[in-house]
């Protein structure tokens, strides 16, 4: 299982020291015990487990835009994902994981405790009321964020948070072409940027991740009250 994912890492040459080897077991045995009491993941395989969540997470490691951002969103982050495994490839990062259930955040705090992760703070709230806060918003030099959302209503969601300069790492599959032609308007008015779609393919296992640019401040009536862009998305 670790040789799994020594294999993926040194193919896009993260290093992986024993301590970090350690923090990533140490947190998919809790995420897998707390799952007995707390729906965190439907994926219980331990193979699986760090090809889908550990693996998928870091694949954005490599980026220049990842390598140059000291502060580091990830929202939505669900069970942790793609904010610890980057937090614990990245010590030198801070991370800030937001997430609209706080018993998921209270297991993340506990398990990134026992590991020895130091870089990571949660946040409860969603994103309509937390991007509204003067300390998050237009806050990150970098916004991650994995199946939240489609891009239309995840620009909305994630570019109030970024800073001008800064960039959004949209995790996505096969439709991501399809999803940021939909979402383009949504992009323009919020005040990013197409840089480009970057597939990444490592040993059959592919993924696309939307590389977004943030050129100019996001107007100040987005994101649009709780609820609001899911029900009314941006065209």
């Amino acid at each position: 299982m670790m040789e799994q994912l020594k294999k993926a890492f040194d193919h896009m040459n993260i290093p992986l020291d024993q301590k970090m080897e350690s923090q990533f077991i140490s947190y998919m045995d809790g995420v897998l015990l707390w799952n007995e009491k707390i729906n965190l993941t439907a994926i219980t395989d331990r193979e699986e487990f760090v090809q889908k969540h550990f693996i998928d997470s870091v694949l954005c490691v490599p980026f220049d835009e990842y390598q140059k951002a000291e502060k580091v969103l990830d929202l939505g982050t669900g069970a942790g994902f793609p904010g610890v495994p980057l937090a614990i490839v990245s010590p030198e990062k801070e991370f800030t994981l937001a997430d609209s259930l706080n018993k998921r955040l209270r297991v993340i705090d506990d398990l990134a405790g026992q590991a020895g992760i130091l870089n990571i703070t949660t946040v409860h709230g969603r994103a309509e009321e937390l991007a509204k806060n003067k300390a998050f918003r237009q806050a990150f030099d970098l916004c991650v964020s994995r199946a939240v959302a489609n891009m239309t209503v995840l620009a909305e969601y994630c570019l109030p948070f970024v800073r001008t300069g800064g960039h959004l790492l949209a995790y996505k599959g096969p439709d991501a072409e399809k999803e940021v032609k939909d979402a383009a308007k949504a992009i323009k008015i919020l005040g990013g940027r197409l840089d480009r779609i970057q597939s990444v393919d490592l040993n059959g296992y592919a993924h696309n991740i939307i590389v977004i640019e943030k050129i100019k401040e996001t107007p100040a009536k987005y994101p649009r009250k709780a609820g609001t862009p899911a029900k009314e998305p941006i065209r």
